[in-house]
């Protein structure tokens, strides 16, 4: 039984990271449903936000009342700066590629996040590279090859696969033009770039507010108010605010309590656990479940080179995995180490 508690808790950040992808999965397609139904992702992303931030408040307030310090103004442009980065720019620019685009395409680009934070990470000295150990290697060839992993995808389509039935669930949209496709692909990449710095800067962040609750429902009620401040600007019917009690309004129900809620708040104590990197190795598995799901149910068309880029990403993520797994064993004996040197008598500490 103890032998079984201490394999859960090294991989915890693991098993949790799974379940934030799989959330994110459902995220697509009830999105995608929701913006075909007439929804403005401005107005959607506005409305998340705040339901994530009214919902988190009193379990912040409440439950992170002896931990969290005080706020700075410091502190507040840092929280400004993160819910710019995490929610209204990143989300506004992300969401309104999905109108140019498909959910595939989208949860593959999101792949590149890993690559750009890693590197970033390495950069700023967040990640060590360590390249003169198998470990070290097994990063950056994982790294290299998860992005490889990702052009597959992005760049190569091959023969088309035969649909096995007929779909299941149609979601119903125009298609995309060429022009929309390629003002599509150039949002997505910028929301990838802004939202790997996000990640970066959250593990900053954390050190001097380490309250993952409220720095969450800081993030949310900031980034709503943002995007509403943008969404007014952008969009001047009133209509496109109102909601009725449909495919919109559960959307942004479960957007809001699910993905900017209780995931973001697992990815900041993960971010916390395990470094921004380890956090955003897992957006490949998010990646193969919307592609496999796309096509079994909704009867997307799915290519061989979806199919073999999938597996090229996982094989990159195992690696990142197993070089990140490194890094902690390193900690743990640093840590054991020093521990022994302080309580050693003959030590002369």
């Amino acid at each position: 039984m103890e032998h079984t508690g201490s394999v859960y808790r090294k991989f915890k950040p693991h098993i949790l990271m799974l379940f934030t992808q799989i959330g994110y999965t459902f995220l697509y397609f009830i999105t995608e449903a929701s913006f075909n139904h007439g929804m403005n992702p401005h107005v959607y992303i506005t409305y998340r936000h705040i339901v994530a931030g009214v919902i988190m408040f009193p379990f912040a307030y409440y439950l992170e009342r002896k931990v969290r310090p005080k706020l700075t103004l410091a502190l507040l442009l840092e929280i400004f700066v993160l819910s710019l980065l995490g929610v209204s720019l990143t989300l506004n620019m992300y969401f309104a590629s999905l109108r140019y685009t498909s959910p595939t395409f989208l949860a593959s680009m999101v792949n590149t996040i890993a690559a750009i934070t890693f590197v970033i990470a390495v950069v700023l000295r967040l990640e060590v590279l360590g390249l003169q150990n198998p470990r070290g290697k097994a990063k950056v060839v994982g790294t290299l090859v998860s992005l490889g992993g990702v052009m597959t995808m992005t760049l190569y389509k091959g023969p088309l696969m035969r649909n096995l039935w007929h779909p299941l669930i149609q979601i119903h949209g125009s298609a995309a033009t060429y022009e929309s496709w390629l003002k599509g692909s150039i949002l997505t990449v910028a929301s990838c770039l802004t939202w790997s710095i996000w990640y970066i800067m959250q593990a900053y962040t954390l050190k001097r507010y380490p309250a993952q609750l409220s720095l969450t429902t800081w993030m949310n009620l900031v980034g709503g108010v943002q995007s509403a401040v943008f969404t007014v600007i952008v969009e001047h019917k009133r209509a496109a605010w109102a909601i009725g009690f449909n495919i919109d309004f559960w959307s942004t129900i479960y957007a809001g309590i699910v993905c900017s809620g209780l995931i973001i708040f697992i990815q900041l104590w993960c971010t916390e656990q395990k470094g921004p990197v380890f956090v955003t190795m897992f957006n490949p598995v998010s990646t193969v479940l919307v592609a496999v799901l796309a096509y079994f149910i909704l009867g997307e068309k799915l290519y061989l080179g979806s199919i073999l880029g999938a597996v090229i990403v996982i094989v990159g993520l195992y690696l990142l995995l197993w070089g990140k797994e490194g890094d902690q064993e390193v900690h743990s004996k640093s840590q054991v180490q020093s521990n022994f040197h302080y309580d050693d008598p003959e030590s002369g500490a």
